[in-house]
């Protein structure tokens, strides 16, 4: 979603260098943005200080920046442009950074309800709500098409498969359950499509539980890429997707950002802060509101929101999708 943000400036001074500094793991995604122009590693893990390790970040960056756009709202992330001497330091009040920035900002939370709202709100002058911003620019990454098609060659793959995100982060309440992702499986296969799930190693799991299930013809049509492929590997194949069904996830933004048609499954959390950033999507949601939980009281740890989305209501969407 930052990749709004780094639109928008490139809109506004199409010379300007974007440099952004970031985890590894994300530094792949970050490749596909055509706006961004270097990354720099960021070696300290969320939530640590390593108050060391982040004055060796900060010698590597003095005087070579005008300004610092600090997205995330901790008082840890404000430490690196700080120790920098960056002269303009822009961001939200969050964990009380006064002094660390020099442009410090107040939000309300409800007049820029939106996560992306917030990012490219740091761009502006200070304006009163998100009505005021310019036209959001949506994500775009871009693809590889010779790496896509050595790929897909590599892996079985054809022109006609359907992409699962079973996984996410923090917790089972944000998961469908294996078990419908099992039997959409079977569903998509019975109608001719190849099935592809995506996701990291720590998604293996997952992935087990949904082939256990499925019978041997339909493993036949079943490519599971769980903790095989790059990051950049799977924006590829995420691109040469037919549609994809994932839950609350980064891999369901990037294949928003990607133009792939979508079904996006939303549990406990809420699309009316971090939506996929795109107009091919339908989002199935069956409550209101925001829960903070990370295990449901289901067994293994299932919300009942996330169970009480049918399969048969998933593989219709998907079917609206490709129409």
């Amino acid at each position: 979603m930052s990749q709004s943000l780094y639109r928008l400036l490139k809109a506004q001074q199409p010379d300007c260098q974007i440099d952004v500094l970031a985890p590894d793991w994300c530094r792949a995604v970050l490749e596909r943005m055509p706006e961004v122009d270097n990354t720099v590693a960021m070696p300290v893990g969320h939530g640590r200080l390593q108050w060391k390790v982040r004055k060796q970040v900060a010698e590597g960056l003095k005087g070579r920046y005008d300004r610092a756009l600090v997205l995330p709202n901790s008082l840890k992330s404000a430490l690196i442009p700080w120790m920098a001497g960056i002269p303009v330091r822009t961001g939200w009040k969050g964990e009380l950074r006064y002094g660390l920035l020099t442009d410090l900002r107040a939000l309300d939370k409800k007049a820029f309800p939106l996560m992306v709202q917030r990012y490219i709100a740091l761009a502006q002058a200070p304006c009163a709500s998100g009505d005021d911003l310019p036209e959001i620019l949506r994500p775009e990454l871009q693809v590889d098409a010779d790496a896509q098609a050595e790929l897909k060659a590599a892996h079985g793959l054809t022109d006609n498969y359907i992409g699962l995100c079973p996984g996410a982060e923090f917790g089972p309440a944000k998961r469908w359950p294996d078990y419908h992702y099992a039997d959409l499986a079977k569903q998509l296969i019975s109608a001719g499509f190849q099935v592809c799930i995506f996701g990291s190693a720590n998604d293996q799991a997952v992935s087990e539980q949904i082939l256990a299930q499925l019978s041997d013809a339909e493993k036949q049509a079943c490519v599971d890429l769980c903790g095989k492929t790059s990051l950049q590997a799977a924006i590829d194949l995420l691109a040469g997707a037919r549609a994809v069904v994932s839950n609350d996830s980064g891999l369901m933004h990037m294949a928003a950002a990607l133009g792939t048609p979508l079904v996006a499954l939303y549990g406990p959390t809420s699309p009316d802060f971090t939506p996929p950033l795109t107009d091919k999507v339908e989002v199935i949601r069956l409550i209101d509101g925001y829960i903070k939980i990370r295990k449901g009281d289901a067994d293994q740890g299932y919300h009942q929101s996330m169970i009480d989305i049918s399969p048969a209501s998933v593989f219709k969407a998907v079917e609206q999708q490709l129409s």
